[in-house]
């Protein structure tokens, strides 16, 4: 199991891009969670096998259809779930 903690610059909020990564994420079955940052990007978690993992980086870089991704910035990766307590589904958090 691998895990990697992302923020993403851009218009990304209020163009569906956490309900739409959630989608995503879910279908390549991780786990994790994402939510808006006051500051006006995107965090989240996403944990893992390391080529699904992979998957959902490309999905970042271009987000769901209305959005525009300038950056996507890697925080911390690693094997493990990088201290993350998370439950057994990909979560939108508030």
């Amino acid at each position: 199991m691998s895990f990697f903690a992302f923020e993403v610059d851009g218009l990304v909020q209020g163009v569906f891009f956490r309900k739409n990564t959630r989608k995503k994420a879910m279908t390549l079955g991780l786990r994790g969670w994402i939510r808006n940052h006051p500051a006006g990007h995107v965090e989240g978690v996403a944990i893992g096998p390391k080529y699904k993992l992979d998957e959902l980086k490309e999905y970042l870089a271009h987000g769901p259809r209305g959005a525009r991704v300038d950056k996507v910035t890697i925080v911390r990766e690693g094997e493990g779930e990088g201290g993350e307590e998370v439950g057994g589904e990909f979560t939108i958090r508030r």
